[in-house]
Parts: structure tokens; sequence; C-alpha cells
């Protein structure tokens, strides 16, 4: 359902099973070799999915890192209406557990169990290792203070409410692990909604721009959001503490969730700038 399970797929292995891709997208995020081998994948939509078109692909899995692939965005299809066309669901995130996200356990979980589905199990466990050794040499040293971090994909609208990472999402996990510290973490599920005196009142010290979702170029988001009226009296704007982050290594499980960790790690613990 998007390029970042092709990625996985393609990483265990198993590419030559993959008969097309919805999202093609995620692939903005890997470069060379890789990069060439996933743009070899056929595209079977540009966009999230469309329901018909993934069925007249006649697959017999569908993977897809996120439920809102399955009936979530306009168009897709349901796991039901897979069922009914002989095709069977693997998706990854389906519940996080009480309290915040804390970690990639969803990113190692998924790994590991779609190699198990796909008869590759030692290739999972190996990619999973893999990945989290990437976590491990990202993270900062025990004992550094963590940095109070707001993550957003568009500059804020005057009079108007910030959305933001919730506690619940995988963002939750990578800031945290990056010695970082969600000032949205105490929000239930993915998304939070903050007004602009709490976004003052916790004071960020750094913020996270997530591109993917605006028309704007990164550089020009970042610059959107720097300027904000809203955000200026905080410790990440007056101190220049911003970190560009995509969106498919940020928001859902992906092989390269680890590089997530050593960019917002790199810029939340380098001086300021």
């Amino acid at each position: 359902m998007d390029g970042g399970a092709a990625a996985i797929l393609t990483r265990l292995g198993v590419g030559d099973r993959i008969v097309g891709t919805a999202a093609p997208d995620f692939f903005a995020a890997f470069t060379g070799e890789e990069r060439a081998q996933l743009d070899r994948i056929p595209v079977i939509d540009p966009g999230q999915g469309n329901a018909e078109a993934v069925i007249a692909a006649r697959p017999d899995m569908v993977v897809g890192i996120s439920t809102y692939s399955f009936g979530g965005f306009d168009g897709t299809p349901t796991v039901d209406r897979l069922a009914q066309a002989g095709a069977a669901a693997l998706v990854a995130c389906e519940g996080a557990g009480p309290g915040p996200v804390t970690d990639l356990s969803a990113t190692l979980g998924f790994v590991r169990e779609t190699a198990g589905v796909l008869g590759v199990a030692d290739r999972g466990e190996q990619l999973a290792q893999q990945i989290e050794a990437e976590i491990q040499a990202a993270r900062p040293p025990a004992g550094t203070p963590p940095v109070r971090v707001l993550a957003l994909s568009s500059a804020p609208a005057a009079g108007q409410p910030l959305m933001t990472q919730g506690g619940q999402s995988l963002a939750n996990g990578i800031i945290a692990l990056a010695g970082g510290e969600n000032v949205a973490q105490d929000a239930a599920g993915d998304f939070a909604s903050l007004n602009a005196e709490q976004v003052v009142a916790r004071d960020p010290q750094a913020i996270v721009v997530v591109t993917g979702f605006s028309p704007q170029s990164d550089a020009e988001l970042t610059e959107a959001i720097r300027a904000s009226p809203v955000l200026a009296p905080t410790t990440a704007v007056r101190e220049n503490r911003l970190v560009t982050v995509p969106q498919s290594i940020l928001l859902s499980p992906s092989v390269l969730n680890g590089r997530a960790v050593a960019e917002i790690a790199g810029g939340l613990h380098t001086p300021a700038g």
C-alpha cells in the first residue's frame, strides 16, 4: 500500500514478490542502489492506493505501514473488501498500548512479523537487529538532559490551534530515543492540538519540522515555521534550533527510522545556530 512497506519487503529479500505499490513518494528518503531498486517496483497508484487498482493487481497479500492505508484514506480498500477479493492484509501499528510511545518496538515487531508471515524469519531478525543497532548508535549518552521538542508539519496560523504529534505516535518514540521530550506527549493518540498559550507555556527548546505534507519546499516550510509570530517567544526559535525530517521515516515504521533518530539527535544536541 505504500513505499515504506515496499522498502521493508525489499530489505527482507522478497522484493521480487511485489506486484505493485501505491504511495511511491515514500521512496524519496532513499538513495543510491536501494532507491534504484525501489524505483523498479511497478506503481499501481501514485496516490494512497485506489481500491480498484489494488484489487486489479491480484495480490495474495496487501501490506501497509499504517491502519489509515486500509479505508482510512478516500478510495483505499478496507480489510473486508480485500478479503472479499481473496487478499489477506498485514498492517503495522494496529494499536498502541496505554501511555506514551518511548521506543520503536512497533517497527521492530512489524519487521519480524512480516518476515515470519513470508517465511524469512531469519532475515527479519537480522533486519530488526540492524535497525536497532542504528538506533542505539544515534542515541545521546545516558544522563543527557532531555530537550523539549515540538513537531510541526505546517506553520501555525494566527488564532488557530497547532496540530502536532501526540504521545502514542511513532514520532513520540523517535523523539524520545533521540534525547527529546515531546511537549505534547501527555495527549493520548497519534495527534494532538495545542493552542498558542500552551505552546509558549511548554516552551519547546527545539522544533522538528515534519516535511512531506506541505506544498512548500523543505527550506520554505522551515523558514515559515521559524518566522511564525506564535513561535517567536519559544527557546527553539530564539536559539534557531530547528531540524527537518521527512514524514515517511518519522511517522510510521520504516527501515530508515534509525536515520530519523540520528537526524533529530544531531539537531537536538549540537550547538544552536
